[in-house]
């Protein structure tokens, strides 16, 4: 019987020579901590000074650390669509602590169409292919007697409407009324033919040419007598 008891405390004895090394030998990196962090939209991607650390699920991602390692300075947390949120660590968890990080996405605003709404004037006129111009801005040529010009009703108001062709007096009209969302104004035209320049005259001889041109005759005439 204490043979076998002997022979057990023996095995016991070696054993714990074994285990009691190993047991005692630190985790690499120390121990360990973790940060987590927290947003608003799962699938969204945690990089911790550039490297990346996993992604967000159930609102939250906790990611391990060890308290020997070297501390992180920044979080970035981003998902495509969203604009990507930055933020700082400021400290560093002891041991089998935890220390809460917080980020919101929000979505990227698509940017609305330039000026808001829209509104239209409608350029009415007697001449097709007359040029259509907003404060000396070309719009288009009026076609059919009209031309509908799209506008945004928060945009900069036009002060002046111009209509010009060839063979036609240009017109030029105040505008003193801008459109409303949804809105047409009416703008009239009436262009007149160009005058037709008068035939330029000739002008008559001065006396001294016309002394001259009496002088030669002469001269001619008396050769002529002469031969």
């Amino acid at each position: 019987m204490q043979s076998v008891l002997r022979h057990i405390l023996t095995v016991l004895l070696v054993a714990c020579c074994f285990i009691l090394p190993v047991s005692a030998q630190p985790s690499i990196g120390g121990d360990n901590s973790w940060y987590a962090v927290n947003c608003n939209i799962d699938g969204a991607q945690v990089y911790f000074d550039n490297e990346y650390q996993g992604e967000i699920q159930g609102g939250v991602l906790y990611v391990p650390v060890y308290t020997t390692g070297s501390p992180y300075s920044t979080f970035r947390v981003e998902k495509d669509g969203y604009v990507a949120y930055y933020g700082d660590i400021n400290s560093v968890p002891g041991k089998d602590e935890t220390i809460f990080l917080y980020a919101t996405l929000n979505p990227v605003k698509t940017p609305a169409p330039i000026g808001g709404d829209v509104g239209w004037y409608t350029v009415h006129a007697n001449v097709d292919g007359a040029t259509v111009m907003f404060d000396n801005e070309v719009k288009g040529t009026i076609s059919q007697g009209v031309l509908s010009v799209q506008v945004y009703t928060t945009g900069t108001p036009y002060q002046t409407y111009t209509l010009t062709k060839d063979g036609y007096t240009a017109y030029t009209g105040s505008i003193d009324r801008y459109p409303g969302k949804g809105e047409t104004v009416d703008l009239y035209a009436t262009m007149n033919p160009a005058p037709t320049p008068a035939p330029t005259q000739e002008s008559p001889l001065s006396p001294v040419l016309a002394g001259g041109a009496l002088l030669i005759v002469g001269l001619l005439l008396v050769a002529g007598r002469k031969n």
